[in-house]
């Protein structure tokens, strides 16, 4: 399928009758429902700001999510990085917990599955699993699943059902790029009713998928979508099309009285809806003195751990510059113990020196993707979490407080965030460059109050990473 041009496109899609953002803000204050996120890596917060984040999902933080002052709260799960037996074990204790919680205090949720914007990780098992978890701890059957991963700032438009990566003026059927050829999440289609039916392994036919399009969130009355909404059951599964915030808007309306009318609803969306239902305003990108407001004498620390294409380039462009410490890690010795033990010793002891002197250390993996014997996704998950968990360990047994953190890749970002740093909970400062999240590290961690910055493995240009640390040094 030939890319499209993204302002031919835009420009011939139909423009809004009325204002859905002010209309949604209006509406809003009246919904008081707790919205909470499970985030499957740490790159849901791309769109918000002044929430909070908790790392583990214990029943007393799930008692301490419904206490949270904040309507809307995430919990990092990281479940992109588990096997699908410990993705369902995991899911079923988060719902279980969730539903208890619920009951005890009388309030309702939203429960929102964040996941990938290109379509990667444990679905359709995630969701499923919270169905029917909460289906057996609930006196209600959950009638839809809104499906909804458009996510602005990373430039992924869903337009026809087609989801597609925006690069440059072109937009990509997601199904035929890199992503779609992840080793463990691999898929073929970019049409989301299809997606659905491969994923489901056809147990869900395309032709059952209610789908919302563009041109009814823009001119069509808002009765008609909640209609679609009404008219779902038995987990139906729903398709929502967008290009913009005020489409995203546009069908929180519908949503909130499909809500109204006692219907009941899970969410598998991108980073975008969760910052419209959440009600986060937008605020201006961070700043170096909004990162960095004290000055230190340390450097910065830098891990590069994703492998995808975007970020070797970025990772390229960024050793143009002089003043880091480039400190390759050779990853493919992973399969050699004490070889790979020696070399986590090595990078550590290196980074740990050019901290100490003032320089940033920029820690990145061997580019070259470790060869898998027979191309078998759950060793190649295996080997992945391995590599990642030698990262983390880099930082847990660090010895120097860089003056910021920096992790590049989903699964590389949670695990330093939870595990190298120890932190139970986090608050996001906002975003350094559109889509690139920081966290405030809480008073538990190994560097209370630590910047640091969760950079995703497919977010950004060429030049993203190199401008922000241009702009930290």
């Amino acid at each position: 399928m030939n890319p499209l041009l993204a302002d031919e496109t835009l420009a011939s899609l139909p423009a809004h009758q009325g204002s859905p953002l002010e209309s949604w803000g209006r509406t809003a204050e009246s919904f008081h429902h707790k919205i909470i996120v499970l985030d499957d890596d740490p790159t849901g917060v791309q769109t918000v700001n002044h929430v909070p984040v908790y790392t583990d999902w214990e029943p007393s933080t799930i008692d301490n999510v419904f206490d949270d002052s904040s309507q809307l709260v995430f919990i990092l799960t990281n479940s992109r990085s588990f096997s699908a037996a410990k993705t369902e074990e995991e899911h079923r204790k988060i719902a279980n917990r969730i539903a208890a919680a619920s009951q005890k205090r009388d309030t309702p949720y939203l429960l929102i599955s964040r996941g990938d914007s290109t379509l990667r990780g444990h679905y359709p098992l995630e969701t499923d699993v919270l169905r029917k978890t909460l289906e057996e701890a609930h006196s209600y059957s959950i009638d839809g699943e809104i499906i909804m991963p458009f996510f602005e700032q990373g430039g992924r438009w869903t337009i026809g059902n087609i989801h597609y990566v925006k690069q440059e003026n072109d937009l990509l059927p997601v199904g035929e790029t890199e992503f779609a050829n992840d080793a463990s999440f691999g898929f073929s289609a970019s049409d989301l009713t299809e997606y659905v039916e491969e994923k489901t392994n056809g147990a869900v036919s395309k032709s059952d998928v209610i789908t919302i399009s563009i041109e009814e969130l823009r001119t069509g009355p808002t009765q008609s979508i909640t209609d679609k909404l009404v008219n779902a059951s038995d987990f139906q599964k729903i398709i929502v099309n967008a290009v913009s915030e005020e489409d995203v808007a546009a069908f929180n309306l519908a949503l909130v009285q499909a809500l109204q009318q006692g219907k009941h609803y899970l969410f598998r969306t991108g980073a975008s809806f969760t910052k419209l239902i959440g009600s986060i305003p937008s605020q201006a990108l961070l700043t170096r003195e909004d990162v960095r407001p004290e000055e230190s004498d340390a450097g910065g620390l830098v891990i590069v751990g994703s492998h995808v294409r975007k970020t070797s380039e970025q990772l390229e462009a960024l050793m143009q510059l002089d003043q880091p410490e480039f400190i390759e890690f050779d990853c493919h010795l992973v399969f050699d113990e004490k070889a790979f033990a020696e070399e986590q010793t090595r990078i550590r002891t290196l980074a740990e020196q050019a901290v100490a002197g003032g320089k940033t250390a920029v820690i990145y993996t061997r580019r070259e993707l470790v060869t898998i014997p027979d191309d078998d996704p759950d060793q190649a998950l295996a080997v992945s979490v391995k590599i990642a968990n030698a990262l983390t360990d880099v930082v847990t047994d660090f010895s120097e407080r860089p003056a910021f953190i920096i992790a590049k890749g989903g699964i590389t970002s949670s695990d330093i965030g939870t595990r190298g740093l120890s932190v139970k909970k986090a608050m996001v400062a906002g975003q350094i460059a559109p889509g690139i999240p920081v966290w405030t590290t809480g008073r538990e961690s190994k560097y209370a109050g630590l910047p640091y910055i969760i950079f995703p493995g497919n977010v950004g240009s060429q030049d993203t990473l190199k401008d922000i640390i241009s702009e930290l040094l």
